[in-house]
């Protein structure tokens, strides 16, 4: 399986949909890309495996592995990248600025239906983070 991230880079954060088999499961947010600078940056775009992992603070998310020059790039709730991210990818229901969205664990909670399925039958799960080849997503209220 294998998930596509079509990220919009903005100089105050980065914004993204992200799709299995061309049907969107939710949108992302992110910091802006800042050369990969560790706590500040987003990752390169890439190919990713992902795990399931818990934590205290955010219990079941995703972890995508091997990530050049980083570690615990994490998948996980945020509303507000710049306040709430260090490097990770936020999933979110709706973009509502740059950097910014809501219902960021109600999206979780659809993307981990889809991708902890497919683990079950220990099916590789990875994301492919690329440009998107659109013109800018539009910002909505």
């Amino acid at each position: 399986m294998v998930l596509v991230l079509k990220r919009t880079y903005f100089p105050e954060g980065t914004q993204g949909v992200l799709e299995w088999n061309g049907t969107i499961v939710c949108y992302t947010i992110e910091l802006p890309w800042l050369g990969n600078q560790k706590r500040i940056s987003c990752i390169p775009e890439g190919d990713y495996v992902l795990q399931k992992r818990f934590s205290p603070k955010f219990h079941w998310h995703l972890h995508l592995m091997n990530v050049p020059g980083r570690d615990l790039i994490l998948i996980h709730p945020a509303n507000d990248a710049k306040t709430e991210l260090l490097g990770c990818i936020a999933t979110v229901t709706l973009h509502t600025g740059i950097g910014k969205g809501s219902s960021s664990r109600k999206a979780l909670e659809k993307l981990k239906a889809v991708v902890y399925k497919v683990m079950t039958y220990n099916e590789e799960v990875k994301i492919r983070i690329q440009t998107n080849p659109l013109k800018p997503l539009r910002m909505t209220r």
